[in-house]
């Protein structure tokens, strides 16, 4: 494959651009030299690059896409209300529309506030619940990678450059199905923790009853219990983990998949927590989520246009079987060629992400970008198995052809070394404190890493 265009714009992107692009997610660390620099086009569950080539995508705008790129009904609801003018000096009418429609999926919410990003969401919750309980500390799941780029979370990983102390001593962290940890943060921190904050599903499913179980701990303790839904909202269920296990959270965030890709995302919980940030009651005003772009009222109709496709289409039902139809082919192919202790497939069929180890087993950034590069070369683009609506069952097909080629490169570098295959730099992982020697050099003399 050509990438010459995306060389030229990645060196420039570098010099105008922290990191090059605005979500280390999508940064040229995390995907190996020979790979699309930037994506100028998306239809369904493909991309094309600027320069040409066409993939089929997974990972779908780190999940923010589940019924596929330029999704024509959510598009049509958007561009339609964005005739109308997108932004006022009072509030659309489709603000209370949209806020009802979504309330109508979560029976534990009485109200909700739109804004733009997860993290304003994570973020507003964390304060409210801190303004409710009149504590200061929050703890959350140290076994899901991402809540906030605010310090109250980023505070918790390496690239906690810039971040007070003060604040870092604010977080706590506890594991997730691990209900011993939960208790012991308790009873560490007595009458302290406002909050805990945690995705109600990642890889693996509650076990004994464990959302149940820390909700009660939470109450129990006086702290709010706050599902972080970004991910499993829209795509384990339309209404989220809570909906799915039938636990009630005082709190809930989503985002990402309510709009297919349109900036919007939603704080949504209890009466009483959440009133704190209206205007009708005597308690201490809480600033909660003003935001000039927060309800945008093309954002707003592409998310109820969104829902409205979940509620008249199959949309779970298909993320579950064509995702489990890609987990069978996948896990066929690396039990033919007997990898079973290299290359596994984890998470639910609508959520899939895989591992990479090396001759000794280990997990293996330099296995990861070998895989990923020769997956690139055969039209396959995606950090991990994420699905869409959109995907069909030739694209899972031609999918698993590709799988099954990779993989046999991936086989004679565990006999020969890796760096025999890869070309360039492995990738990195985003939570690091310094940038390799190797990245640091080429980004001041080129602009551009692995260059």
């Amino acid at each position: 494959m050509d990438f010459t265009k995306s060389r030229k714009l990645q060196k420039k992107s570098h010099n105008l651009i922290p990191a090059g692009c605005h979500t280390y997610a999508k940064g040229d660390d995390q995907y190996p030299v020979l790979a699309p620099g930037f994506i100028v086009k998306g239809q369904g569950c493909h991309v094309w690059d600027v320069d040409g080539n066409k993939y089929i995508e997974y990972g779908m705008g780190c999940r923010a896409v589940a019924l596929g790129h330029a999704y024509p009904e959510v598009v049509n609801a958007a561009r339609a209300e964005m005739l109308n003018g997108s932004n006022f000096t009072r509030p659309s009418t489709l603000e209370v529309d949209c806020a009802e429609k979504m309330l109508n999926l979560l029976p534990a919410a009485d109200m909700v506030k739109f804004t733009k990003n997860g993290s304003d969401a994570t973020t507003a919750a964390v304060k409210l619940a801190r303004a409710y309980t009149g504590r200061n500390l929050v703890a959350l799941c140290a076994d899901h990678p991402f809540f906030s780029t605010d310090d109250w979370f980023i505070g918790t990983t390496p690239v906690d450059a810039g971040i007070p102390t003060a604040v870092k001593k604010l977080t706590r962290t506890f594991k997730y199905n691990d209900i011993e940890s939960v208790r012991l943060l308790f009873q560490n921190h007595p009458n302290q923790i406002a909050a805990l904050i945690l995705e109600p599903v990642k890889y693996d499913a509650p076990k004994d009853s464990f959302l149940h179980q820390v909700r009660e701990l939470c109450h129990a303790n006086g702290a709010l219990f706050i599902l972080d839904e970004m991910i499993a909202g829209f795509r384990m269920h339309i209404g989220g983990g809570q909906v799915l296990y039938e636990v009630e959270p005082d709190l809930s965030t989503f985002g990402k998949a309510l709009g297919n890709g349109f900036a919007v995302s939603a704080l949504a919980g209890k009466k009483e927590i959440m009133q704190l940030g209206g205007l009708f009651h005597a308690e201490e005003r809480v600033f909660l989520l003003s935001t000039t772009h927060g309800a945008e009222t093309h954002a707003l109709a592409a998310a109820m246009a969104v829902i409205r496709t979940y509620e008249q289409q199959p949309v779970i039902e298909r993320l579950y079987s064509i995702g489990q139809r890609l987990a069978d082919g996948l896990n066929q192919v690396i039990e033919t060629q007997g990898l079973q202790e290299y290359v596994q497939i984890h998470g639910f069929p609508c959520n899939l992400v895989f591992a990479t180890r090396d001759q000794d087993k280990k997990p293996s950034q330099s296995f990861r970008s070998l895989f990923m590069q020769e997956m690139i070369k055969r039209g396959v683009l995606g950090p991990s198995f994420v699905v869409s609506y959109s995907h069909t069952a030739e694209d899972i097909d031609r999918t698993v052809e590709a799988f099954d080629a990779s993989l046999k490169v991936y086989r004679d570098a565990l006999e020969l070394g890796a760096e025999q295959y890869l070309v360039g730099r492995p990738t990195q992982v985003v939570y690091r404190r310094y940038n390799s020697p190797a990245q640091s050099q080429t980004t001041v003399s080129n602009g551009v890493h692995g260059q």
